[in-house]
């Protein structure tokens, strides 16, 4: 009977020991000029402020020309 209940208990110990180890992946992130920042991006703060109110997660700033790009996760 002990053997029994040793290997039932490992069967279910099983599934929980595997997702554990599932570990998760990150999102691909999509870009997009910002349609509000206006002039020169010249802090990531203030342009992932911008973006956020347009609805995305955030934005930073690229480019020479220092546009401010938003970001989401695709």
């Amino acid at each position: 009977m002990g053997k029994k209940s040793l290997g039932l208990l490992m069967l279910l110990f099983i599934p929980l020991a595997s997702q554990e180890m599932v570990l998760p992946t990150e999102a691909r992130l999509c870009e997009s000029k910002s349609h509000k920042f206006h002039g020169a991006c010249l802090s990531h703060h203030n342009c992932a402020m911008v973006c956020r109110n347009e609805g995305f997660f955030g934005g930073k700033c690229r480019g020479f020309r220092r546009r401010c790009f938003c970001t989401r996760n695709c």
